[in-house]
């Protein structure tokens, strides 16, 4: 069985510095900047989302614990915020650590999140996801989700200037 709960201070720089791991290499995979680009662009975002770590924010930062041979074990991470305008929240990351996946933990959390949201009268979960992470597509779409777009990028070739 999986619970949502808040995130403890002193679980927080763990979460940081996976999620500027994780993310600066979907930066760099994705448009193709440098890695150095990539990690500054993810340190950038989450400044910007948590700018005094988990105090005073309007995003929810839950870590989910599923039960493991009768233990609590903290087994991923998700990174959520409502929008009361439109009674919606947007999934900014969802993590299942590698060992613990294809356990049912990722199904259950969206699960779990959903019966929270209910609760608060927030009836749509939206979120993207990156066009290569096959196995979180797989999960969104088993659990209900629906394909809304596609975003896209072009990269722009810089022209050779003649002297």
């Amino acid at each position: 069985m999986v619970v949502l709960r808040e995130m403890r201070q002193e679980e927080y720089p763990a979460f940081c510095q996976y999620f500027i791991d994780d993310y600066s290499q979907e930066i760099a995979t994705n448009y193709g900047h440098s890695m150095a680009l990539a990690i500054e662009l993810a340190e950038k975002d989450l400044n910007r989302c948590f700018p005094n770590g988990l105090k005073d924010t309007e995003h929810s930062l839950l870590c989910i614990d599923a039960e493991i041979e009768g233990e609590q074990h903290l087994v991923g991470y998700l990174w959520h915020s409502v929008n009361h305008n439109d009674s919606s929240t947007f999934i900014y990351d969802f993590f299942i650590a590698p060992e613990h996946r294809s356990r049912g933990f990722g199904r259950q959390a969206i699960s779990a999140l959903e019966k929270q949201l209910q609760s608060a009268g927030i009836n749509q979960i939206k979120l993207r996801v990156a066009y290569h992470n096959e196995r979180a597509l797989k999960l969104y779409k088993e659990v209900g989700f629906a394909v809304t777009g596609f975003n896209m990028s072009k990269t722009i070739l810089k022209r050779e200037t003649s002297h």
